[in-house]
């Protein structure tokens, strides 16, 4: 695997799109083990596409397009800015809110990164705040897109890892509205260093409150149908992202009346890409995922892994390190994909449950999107900021402390991860 893993990397150094970048190494296993039939590679190919629950990846993509095309994101913006407008920082309060609004729209935070670059950020900059600052919370704001259900990343670990996908959208509830708590306290923090107004002189009053809310009630109750639907068997994971498409496309032409023929026929456009995408790197990662299958290299970082301690809070923190290393180099649910089957198998010997581990792992692997030097949200909300990557990670730092202290509380207290999920399904 040695030579795998260098082939790898060499082809990413080069700029090697990374699903050939993949597909190309988990061939080079093949060439390297001419015992093994030359036919392994194609068969395992087209096997992964025949998987019935990643059908549920193409449709919930298609369900956030639709969505986004809908008209709901102007809604919930009125929403978000009513709600924490009389916060320090209002306009960075209100994008926060958004993102955690969103979440259960867009599903990628790559996604709800440029959304909120291009809608909010040219507005912070003429309030006064500075490039930097603006990029960081923009960017780090949608790490709630892929935590709040129905996150595209939930349904990858699921897939691969064999886990509850019910369970794992459940237990993202609680989580993401803690990461939206902790960012909002570093923004108060550091807009009151930094002479940031809120956006409003007055507190909301409740009729203000509910009728924003009405406006956006068919994107809030979105998530909450889902869970539902899954918990009372209704749907499986497959069948509801095919409820969730229809459900978007209902909302966006009745409900909000804004999604015309030429903005479907953009959202499908949209999500084929989308989908070829995301498919086609599923479908290589199998012939890689082959090699480190064939090699036990699972078993062999559990070996080295149970030498060093047998404190399964500590193995997390170790993995999560890794992940976080490993996430400033790869996109986020190419890791899920590459790395649950290595590090699954090693957190069950220690008897952590995989729907603890799912949630802090997709959490972990997200946050490779706003750190140097490929972070893809980071480039993205950089990019439509003309901001430089030295003054975004620089002023980004609160930010990255936040989430970070979430994310060590969530691996020390799986309680707060666990207690929805036993709730809404058997434990």
């Amino acid at each position: 695997m040695v030579l795998v893993l260098l082939a790898f990397t060499v082809l990413l150094l080069i700029g090697m799109p990374i699903a050939f970048a993949v597909g190309i190494a988990g061939v080079v296993f093949f060439i390297q083990n001419p015992e093994l039939p030359a036919t392994i590679p194609i068969q395992l190919t087209v096997t992964e596409t025949q998987n019935f629950a990643l059908l549920a990846v193409p449709l919930f993509i298609l369900a956030g397009n639709f969505l986004n095309g809908s008209g709901i994101t102007q809604n919930l913006l009125k929403l978000a800015s009513v709600l924490t407008g009389r916060l320090r920082g209002g306009l960075a309060q209100t994008s926060i809110a958004l993102s955690t609004l969103m979440s259960g729209v867009t599903g990628s935070s790559i996604a709800d990164a440029a959304m909120n670059a291009r809608i909010l950020g040219p507005q912070m900059l003429k309030r006064g705040y500075s490039k930097g600052y603006a990029a960081g919370v923009l960017s780090y704001g949608s790490l709630m897109a892929p935590i709040i259900p129905p996150g595209i990343g939930f349904i990858l670990y699921g897939t691969v890892g064999q886990v509850s996908i019910g369970r794992l959208f459940a237990a993202g509830v609680i989580p993401g509205f803690m990461l939206w708590a902790s960012l909002a306290v570093a923004i108060s923090i550091t807009a009151r260093r930094r002479g940031y107004a809120p956006e409003r002189k007055t507190w909301p009053s409740v009729g203000e409150v509910a009728g924003a809310a009405w406006g956006g009630i068919w994107a809030l109750l979105f998530p909450i149908v889902l869970l539902l639907g899954l918990r009372f068997g209704v749907f499986t994971p497959s069948e509801i992202g095919a409820f969730a498409a229809v459900y978007a496309v209902v909302v966006g032409f009745f409900a909000y009346r804004m999604l015309t023929a030429k903005s479907f026929v953009e959202a499908v456009e949209s999500s084929l890409i989308d989908i070829g995408a995301v498919m086609f790197l599923l479908a290589l990662s199998a012939v890689f995922g082959y090699g480190i299958i064939f090699e036990q290299v699972p078993e062999a970082i559990s070996n080295w892994m149970l030498g060093l301690t047998d404190e399964p809070h500590i193995v997390m923190v170790l993995v999560v390190l890794f992940i976080l290393v490993a996430g400033t180099f790869m996109e986020g649910s190419v890791l899920i994909i590459m790395l649950t089957p290595i590090f699954l198998p090693l957190i069950t010997q220690y008897g952590i449950d995989p729907v603890h581990f799912g949630l802090v792992f997709i959490i972990a692997a997200t946050i490779g999107n706003y750190t140097p030097p490929v972070g893809g949200a980071m480039f993205v909300v950089c990019q439509v900021l003309r901001c430089p990557i030295g003054e975004y990670t620089r002023e980004s730092v609160p930010f990255l402390i936040a989430v970070s202290i979430v994310t060590l509380a969530l691996i020390f207290l799986p309680g707060l991860v666990l207690f929805l999920p036993n709730l809404l399904f058997n434990p």
